[in-house]
Protein backbone atom coordinates (compact mmCIF):
# COMPACT_ATOMS: atom_id res chain seq x y z
CA UNK A 1 0.00 0.00 0.00
CA UNK A 2 1.70 3.12 -1.24
CA UNK A 3 2.42 5.66 1.22
CA UNK A 4 1.76 8.45 -0.87
CA UNK A 5 -2.26 7.45 -0.72
CA UNK A 6 -1.95 5.84 2.55
CA UNK A 7 -5.53 7.26 3.87
CA UNK A 8 -7.61 6.60 0.81
CA UNK A 9 -6.38 3.38 0.90
CA UNK A 10 -7.09 2.17 4.34
CA UNK A 11 -10.60 3.68 3.77
CA UNK A 12 -10.96 0.73 0.35
CA UNK A 13 -9.70 -1.85 2.90
CA UNK A 14 -11.45 -1.09 6.10
CA UNK A 15 -14.30 -3.53 5.38
CA UNK A 16 -12.06 -6.51 6.69
CA UNK A 17 -12.57 -4.73 10.05
CA UNK A 18 -8.65 -4.18 10.55
CA UNK A 19 -7.26 -1.01 10.30
CA UNK A 20 -5.34 1.92 11.48
CA UNK A 21 -6.42 4.53 14.03
CA UNK A 22 -5.97 8.15 13.85
CA UNK A 23 -2.88 8.37 15.81
CA UNK A 24 -0.96 5.76 13.66
CA UNK A 25 -2.01 6.97 10.41
CA UNK A 26 -0.86 10.41 11.32
CA UNK A 27 2.54 9.13 12.70
CA UNK A 28 2.85 6.58 9.98
CA UNK A 29 2.06 9.57 7.35
CA UNK A 30 5.01 11.61 8.58
CA UNK A 31 7.66 8.56 9.59
CA UNK A 32 7.18 6.77 6.14
CA UNK A 33 8.39 10.57 4.34
CA UNK A 34 11.77 10.25 6.47
CA UNK A 35 12.09 6.62 6.11
CA UNK A 36 12.24 7.15 2.39
CA UNK A 37 14.63 9.60 2.40
CA UNK A 38 17.05 8.23 4.84
CA UNK A 39 17.52 4.77 2.91
CA UNK A 40 17.45 7.10 -0.67
CA UNK A 41 13.96 4.49 -1.60
CA UNK A 42 12.40 5.05 -4.97
CA UNK A 43 9.53 4.40 -2.96
CA UNK A 44 7.67 3.04 0.82
CA UNK A 45 5.08 1.19 1.11
CA UNK A 46 3.04 0.42 4.24
CA UNK A 47 3.33 -3.37 4.14
CA UNK A 48 0.95 -3.77 7.24
CA UNK A 49 0.31 -4.88 10.75
CA UNK A 50 1.32 -8.18 12.22
CA UNK A 51 -0.36 -8.66 16.07
CA UNK A 52 1.16 -9.28 19.18
CA UNK A 53 0.73 -9.93 23.01
CA UNK A 54 2.30 -7.31 24.37
CA UNK A 55 2.68 -5.05 21.05
CA UNK A 56 2.26 -4.59 17.50
CA UNK A 57 4.88 -4.36 14.97
CA UNK A 58 4.06 -2.41 11.93
CA UNK A 59 6.29 -2.86 8.65
CA UNK A 60 6.98 -0.99 6.03
CA UNK A 61 8.61 -2.09 2.56
CA UNK A 62 11.06 0.05 0.78
CA UNK A 63 11.56 -0.55 -2.92
CA UNK A 64 14.22 0.93 -5.30
CA UNK A 65 15.06 0.48 -9.19
CA UNK A 66 13.57 -2.87 -9.34
CA UNK A 67 10.54 -3.37 -7.84
CA UNK A 68 10.84 -7.33 -7.31
CA UNK A 69 14.71 -7.55 -6.18
CA UNK A 70 15.41 -4.28 -4.65
CA UNK A 71 13.31 -4.43 -1.75
CA UNK A 72 14.11 -3.61 1.88
CA UNK A 73 11.48 -4.71 4.90
CA UNK A 74 11.24 -2.42 8.20
CA UNK A 75 9.29 -2.89 11.81
CA UNK A 76 8.34 -0.10 14.23
CA UNK A 77 7.13 -0.70 17.76
CA UNK A 78 5.55 2.71 17.09
CA UNK A 79 5.42 4.17 13.87
CA UNK A 80 8.00 6.66 14.47
CA UNK A 81 11.51 4.42 14.69
CA UNK A 82 12.39 1.58 11.91
CA UNK A 83 14.51 -0.89 12.26
CA UNK A 84 15.55 -3.05 9.14
CA UNK A 85 14.77 -6.59 9.30
CA UNK A 86 17.23 -9.27 8.10
CA UNK A 87 17.10 -10.80 4.89
CA UNK A 88 15.04 -14.19 5.53
CA UNK A 89 17.99 -16.81 4.16
CA UNK A 90 17.03 -20.72 4.07
CA UNK A 91 19.12 -21.23 7.43
CA UNK A 92 16.96 -18.92 8.95
CA UNK A 93 13.63 -20.23 7.57
CA UNK A 94 14.45 -23.85 8.92
CA UNK A 95 15.38 -22.55 12.56
CA UNK A 96 12.33 -20.69 12.62
CA UNK A 97 10.04 -23.56 11.41
CA UNK A 98 10.97 -25.76 14.23
CA UNK A 99 11.66 -23.55 16.75
CA UNK A 100 8.98 -20.77 16.97
CA UNK A 101 5.97 -21.52 17.57
CA UNK A 102 2.40 -19.42 19.58
CA UNK A 103 1.83 -16.12 18.80
CA UNK A 104 4.19 -12.96 18.44
CA UNK A 105 4.62 -11.59 21.61
CA UNK A 106 5.68 -8.32 20.69
CA UNK A 107 9.16 -8.02 21.96
CA UNK A 108 11.79 -8.22 19.69
CA UNK A 109 14.58 -9.85 21.50
CA UNK A 110 12.46 -12.91 22.90
CA UNK A 111 14.12 -16.23 22.01
CA UNK A 112 11.86 -19.32 21.34
CA UNK A 113 13.87 -22.46 22.10
CA UNK A 114 13.55 -26.12 20.62
CA UNK A 115 14.83 -29.05 21.98
CA UNK A 116 15.36 -32.11 19.79
CA UNK A 117 16.70 -35.44 20.91
CA UNK A 118 19.24 -36.96 18.04
CA UNK A 119 20.80 -40.48 17.95
CA UNK A 120 24.53 -40.33 17.18
CA UNK A 121 26.21 -42.38 14.12
CA UNK A 122 24.86 -45.76 14.51
CA UNK A 123 24.96 -46.65 18.26
CA UNK A 124 22.87 -46.10 21.12
CA UNK A 125 24.08 -42.54 22.08
CA UNK A 126 21.80 -40.03 21.75
CA UNK A 127 22.71 -36.01 22.17
CA UNK A 128 20.43 -32.82 22.37
CA UNK A 129 20.09 -30.50 19.58
CA UNK A 130 19.24 -26.45 20.99
CA UNK A 131 17.80 -24.31 18.25
CA UNK A 132 17.12 -20.58 19.37
CA UNK A 133 16.02 -17.94 17.08
CA UNK A 134 14.82 -15.13 18.32
CA UNK A 135 11.25 -12.75 17.45
CA UNK A 136 13.44 -10.19 15.07
CA UNK A 137 14.18 -13.14 12.89
CA UNK A 138 10.80 -15.09 13.03
CA UNK A 139 9.14 -11.66 12.15
CA UNK A 140 11.20 -11.49 8.39
CA UNK A 141 10.56 -15.52 7.73
CA UNK A 142 6.85 -14.40 8.33
CA UNK A 143 6.66 -11.30 6.20
CA UNK A 144 9.18 -13.31 3.80
CA UNK A 145 6.39 -16.61 3.45
CA UNK A 146 3.50 -13.50 3.47
CA UNK A 147 5.41 -12.09 0.58
CA UNK A 148 6.16 -15.41 -1.42
CA UNK A 149 2.82 -16.64 -1.12
CA UNK A 150 -0.34 -13.40 -1.07
CA UNK A 151 1.08 -10.72 -2.76
CA UNK A 152 -1.26 -9.27 -5.51
CA UNK A 153 -0.87 -7.16 -8.33
CA UNK A 154 -3.51 -6.51 -11.32
CA UNK A 155 -2.20 -8.07 -14.34
CA UNK A 156 -0.42 -5.36 -16.71
CA UNK A 157 0.67 -2.72 -13.08
CA UNK A 158 4.06 -4.25 -13.76
CA UNK A 159 5.81 -4.56 -16.57
CA UNK A 160 9.06 -6.39 -16.75
CA UNK A 161 12.24 -5.21 -19.49
CA UNK A 162 14.33 -7.40 -21.80
CA UNK A 163 17.03 -6.70 -19.41
CA UNK A 164 14.76 -8.65 -16.55
CA UNK A 165 14.54 -5.17 -14.84
CA UNK A 166 10.69 -4.84 -12.92
CA UNK A 167 8.97 -1.36 -13.12
CA UNK A 168 5.72 0.00 -12.59
CA UNK A 169 3.60 0.15 -15.70
CA UNK A 170 3.40 4.27 -16.03
CA UNK A 171 0.03 3.04 -18.98
CA UNK A 172 -1.46 0.91 -17.04
CA UNK A 173 -4.95 2.78 -17.00
CA UNK A 174 -6.55 -0.49 -14.46
CA UNK A 175 -8.86 -3.54 -15.22
CA UNK A 176 -12.32 -2.81 -16.71
CA UNK A 177 -15.11 -4.30 -13.82
CA UNK A 178 -15.11 -7.42 -15.92
CA UNK A 179 -11.67 -8.25 -15.81
CA UNK A 180 -11.78 -7.60 -12.35
CA UNK A 181 -14.08 -10.13 -11.59
CA UNK A 182 -12.11 -12.96 -12.74
CA UNK A 183 -8.86 -14.24 -10.90
CA UNK A 184 -6.99 -14.81 -13.98
CA UNK A 185 -6.83 -10.69 -13.99
CA UNK A 186 -4.61 -10.70 -10.77
CA UNK A 187 -0.82 -11.89 -10.18
CA UNK A 188 1.45 -12.64 -7.22
CA UNK A 189 4.02 -9.99 -7.07
CA UNK A 190 6.94 -12.74 -6.37
CA UNK A 191 8.96 -14.70 -8.47
CA UNK A 192 6.66 -17.04 -10.48
CA UNK A 193 6.65 -20.91 -9.53
CA UNK A 194 3.77 -22.25 -11.88
CA UNK A 195 4.72 -20.40 -14.78
CA UNK A 196 7.75 -22.57 -15.77
CA UNK A 197 5.72 -25.39 -15.68
CA UNK A 198 3.34 -24.78 -18.61
CA UNK A 199 3.68 -26.14 -21.56
CA UNK A 200 4.96 -24.08 -24.97
CA UNK A 201 1.27 -24.13 -26.39
CA UNK A 202 0.17 -21.83 -22.97
CA UNK A 203 3.47 -20.11 -23.10
CA UNK A 204 3.21 -18.56 -26.70
CA UNK A 205 -0.27 -16.96 -25.65
CA UNK A 206 1.52 -15.38 -22.89
CA UNK A 207 2.72 -11.47 -23.57
CA UNK A 208 6.46 -11.50 -21.81
CA UNK A 209 6.37 -8.20 -20.50
CA UNK A 210 3.46 -8.07 -18.25
CA UNK A 211 2.82 -12.32 -18.57
CA UNK A 212 6.03 -13.02 -15.94
CA UNK A 213 3.83 -14.10 -13.24
CA UNK A 214 1.97 -16.55 -11.70
CA UNK A 215 -1.31 -16.09 -11.85
CA UNK A 216 -3.94 -16.42 -8.40
CA UNK A 217 -6.28 -18.57 -10.21
CA UNK A 218 -3.30 -21.58 -10.32
CA UNK A 219 -3.25 -21.78 -6.94
CA UNK A 220 -3.67 -25.04 -4.81
CA UNK A 221 -6.11 -25.15 -2.58
CA UNK A 222 -8.42 -23.56 -5.31
CA UNK A 223 -11.06 -21.62 -3.37
CA UNK A 224 -8.65 -19.79 -0.84
CA UNK A 225 -9.60 -16.23 -2.26
CA UNK A 226 -12.17 -14.44 -1.92
CA UNK A 227 -13.12 -11.85 -4.76
CA UNK A 228 -15.64 -9.13 -4.18
CA UNK A 229 -17.06 -5.60 -4.94
CA UNK A 230 -17.28 -3.21 -2.42
CA UNK A 231 -18.25 0.68 -1.91
CA UNK A 232 -21.18 0.13 -4.20
CA UNK A 233 -19.62 -2.00 -6.50
CA UNK A 234 -16.95 0.79 -7.08
CA UNK A 235 -13.67 -1.05 -5.31
CA UNK A 236 -12.47 -4.72 -6.19
CA UNK A 237 -11.34 -6.58 -3.09
CA UNK A 238 -9.49 -10.19 -2.84
CA UNK A 239 -9.45 -11.46 0.35
CA UNK A 240 -6.38 -14.47 1.25
CA UNK A 241 -8.06 -17.44 3.16
CA UNK A 242 -4.99 -18.81 3.41
CA UNK A 243 -3.08 -15.99 5.25
CA UNK A 244 -6.18 -14.75 6.85
CA UNK A 245 -5.22 -10.86 7.08
CA UNK A 246 -4.60 -9.98 3.53
CA UNK A 247 -6.69 -8.21 2.09
CA UNK A 248 -5.93 -6.42 -1.78
CA UNK A 249 -7.85 -3.84 -3.59
CA UNK A 250 -8.78 -2.15 -6.70
CA UNK A 251 -10.61 0.40 -8.59
CA UNK A 252 -11.85 -0.92 -12.35
CA UNK A 253 -10.68 1.92 -14.76
CA UNK A 254 -8.06 3.30 -12.51
CA UNK A 255 -3.93 2.82 -12.06
CA UNK A 256 -5.13 2.79 -8.37
CA UNK A 257 -4.24 -0.58 -6.30
CA UNK A 258 -2.92 -2.29 -3.13
CA UNK A 259 -2.42 -4.83 -0.25
CA UNK A 260 -2.37 -5.03 3.64
CA UNK A 261 -1.65 -7.41 6.32
CA UNK A 262 -3.11 -7.19 9.25
CA UNK A 263 -3.26 -10.55 11.20
CA UNK A 264 -1.60 -12.35 14.01
CA UNK A 265 1.16 -13.57 11.51
CA UNK A 266 -0.42 -17.44 11.38
CA UNK A 267 -1.11 -19.35 8.60
CA UNK A 268 -4.42 -21.14 7.89
CA UNK A 269 -2.99 -24.44 7.48
CA UNK A 270 -6.61 -26.17 7.71
CA UNK A 271 -7.76 -24.46 4.88
CA UNK A 272 -7.92 -27.59 2.69
CA UNK A 273 -10.44 -28.93 5.70
CA UNK A 274 -12.94 -26.00 5.17
CA UNK A 275 -12.76 -25.68 1.48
Amino acid sequence: MDSQSLFFSLELVAGSGNTLNVEQRAALQTSLVILQKNYKFQRVLLWGKVLGLKADYFIAQGRGEDEMKDRKNLYSLNCVDWFLLPPATVPLIDQVSSAAKGRFTGDPSHVYEHRDIRRRGDGDEEEEVVTKVNEEIRLAVTVHHIEEEVSVVPRGAFVKSPHGLVQINRSFCGLSYSESGKLDSFLHFSEPKNLKKKSLLETSQLNPAIDFLDVLSDDIPKGSWSLQFECGSKVCVLRSLLWLGLTFYHLPMTPQHGYIYIGDGAKNLDLAFML
